[in-house]
């Protein structure tokens, strides 16, 4: 299984807009991928609820995990970038 470990890019960590995002990027890929913040469960990076939940902040550590590492790269790139606007 690949992973990556990133930090939040967004300002207002992985609230509703950044969580929606991702959570529909991570609907169009064939894999599972997976987010954990620091000492938490790894939840389904389909799910805008279960994304908010992490109550990941800006700057906080995220894994990103999937059996396909494209997949881990792409979620982890939109996980560090700037999703506020």
């Amino acid at each position: 299984m690949a992973s990556k470990t990133v930090k939040v890019g967004s300002s207002v960590g992985l609230h509703a807009r950044p969580a929606a995002v991702i959570s529909q990027e991570a609907a169009k890929l064939s894999s599972t991928v997976t987010l954990a913040a620091e000492g938490g469960e790894p939840i389904d990076a389909k799910s805008v609820l279960l994304i908010m939940t992490l109550g990941a902040s800006a700057g906080d550590p995220v894994t990103v995990a999937s059996d396909n590492e494209d997949d881990v790269n792409t979620i982890a790139d939109l996980v560090a970038s700037n999703l506020d606007a």
